[in-house]
């Protein structure tokens, strides 16, 4: 069975908590977290590039000169797409990226992003810590004392607490969500994930099943 190293509210180690089998201890399907990854990047993308087409374009739709006798190629409009200040052909239209995925897929993508991260002894909880106020530093020195350093971090609690959120928005590379929220591409994203041992447990009741 998984084990993650469990920390106090200073990030004093003070032992071992096991990680369920069901969730951190499943064979890795890489291809999987790729095409959740996938999904939630396009998900995520607003699609507002647009180009216009000639149709678009303000200006006459007038033949500039007639058909033949000038000894120039055929013209029709101002608009069309071969001339200056004219419409875009095949450029990017407005529309929305996002697509489905099966929610069987995404959970076992995620249990396959936990294990993986499970599997590297990236994986840290945290019992007892609860500041008193916002404080950056403090936050800062809790994870440096449980040897995080430049690495990308994940910070999962239980519910959006507003003095914890405010300590560590600050920080660079570090991001947080709530445990049922969790997603195999922000679990990948991270190189460690920082949990609370109340965000643990309800990570165990939602994906537990």
């Amino acid at each position: 069975m998984p084990n993650a190293i469990l920390f106090d509210g200073t990030g004093k180690k003070t032992s071992e908590v096991e990680l369920p089998e069901n969730i951190f201890g499943r064979e890795v399907n890489v291809h999987l977290i790729w095409e959740a990854c996938k999904n939630y990047q396009a998900n995520q993308r607003s699609g507002t590039a647009h180009t216009k087409d000639r149709s678009e374009v303000t200006g006459s739709t007038a033949k500039l000169f007639r058909q033949k006798g000038t000894g120039r190629a055929r013209a029709g409009s101002g608009k069309s797409p071969h001339r200056y200040g004219g419409g875009t052909a095949f450029g990017p239209k407005t529309r929305s990226h996002s697509y489905s995925m099966p929610k069987k897929a995404r959970r076992s993508a995620l249990y396959s992003a936990l294990s993986d991260r499970a599997s590297e002894n990236a994986i840290l909880v945290v019992d007892g810590y609860k500041p008193e106020a916002p404080k950056t530093q403090e936050f800062k020195s809790l994870i440096t004392n449980m040897g995080i350093g430049k690495e990308k971090v994940l910070l999962v609690l239980d519910e959006y607490d507003v003095d914890i959120c405010k300590s560590a928005r600050n920080l660079r590379d570090l991001d947080f969500i709530v445990g049922r929220e969790l997603n195999a591409y922000q679990v990948m994203w991270a190189d460690k994930l920082v949990m609370t041992s109340a965000a643990l447990e309800q990570v165990k009741e939602v994906f537990g099943s």
